[in-house]
């Protein structure tokens, strides 16, 4: 049967009109960005669309501070670290991606320089991350982590088996911050774009997918109101 989320998505945002969902747009900016393999998954997790993506592009080794990634199928190489330094050598890697998990990092710009340490020259680091100046990145910012366990993956119709959000930091989500980060860690930033997409945490019900989706239609009405918009997508390249 049908439910109501897959129709209205199908409705209002229909492929055949030329739409593209926020993960296939994601895929799209990896592919462009990626030269060769291998690539380094940051915050790989267990096994994701991402990941399987990823893996048709070059070898994929996947990295995690849990250890679920070990049961991530996509990857040639699964490696859990402590937070700190990968455990990775020098110019390992043509490509790095991060697919949410920039609003979790606690120390930017240590990371930044990890990442900048594994890349090759002519690398490139590819991420999505939440937009801190998003309603849903501002919420999580003024609640506390059990009302994130509580409401997240309710708000976003997700069953019981979905994994618990991880706790949020934000230090590194708005343009201002990614590009400052950036140049401080030796990188030069080729692409930057911030994007709205589908209601995603609208599909717990049809009055909050209507409110959500009027707020997309306003925000990528007018570059004017591109700070708005829920992702950033960011493409970093090692000199």
């Amino acid at each position: 049967m049908t439910t109501w989320q897959q129709r209205y998505v199908r409705r209002f945002y229909d492929p055949a009109s030329g739409w593209r969902n926020g993960t296939e747009e994601f895929h799209a900016s990896c592919r462009a960005a990626i030269v060769a393999g291998p690539i380094l998954e940051i915050g790989a997790g267990p096994t994701n669309a991402t990941s399987d993506y990823l893996a048709t592009i070059g070898e994929l080794h996947g990295l995690d501070l849990d250890a679920d990634v070990r049961g991530n199928r996509a990857l040639k190489r699964a490696m859990v670290f402590d937070g700190d330094r990968f455990p990775v050598e020098n110019e390992t890697y043509s490509a790095c991606v991060s697919n949410y998990v920039l609003e979790h990092v606690g120390d930017p710009h240590g990371h930044l320089g990890e990442v900048f340490r594994v890349l090759k020259p002519g690398g490139a680091y590819i991420f999505r991350t939440p937009n801190r100046y998003h309603y849903v990145s501002l919420i999580s910012l003024l609640t506390p982590d059990w009302f994130h366990q509580a409401a997240v993956n309710r708000l976003r119709n997700l069953g019981p088996e979905a994994h618990d959000p991880y706790p949020t930091r934000y230090l590194l989500n708005t343009r201002a911050d990614v590009v400052k980060q950036a140049h401080l860690a030796g990188f030069t930033v080729e692409s930057l774009q911030l994007v709205e997409k589908e209601p995603s945490y609208g599909m717990s019900s049809r009055l909050l997918f209507m409110a959500f989706m009027a707020y997309e239609r306003l925000v990528n009405a007018s570059e004017r109101l591109s700070d708005l918009r829920a992702n950033l997508f960011v493409v970093l390249r090692k000199p």
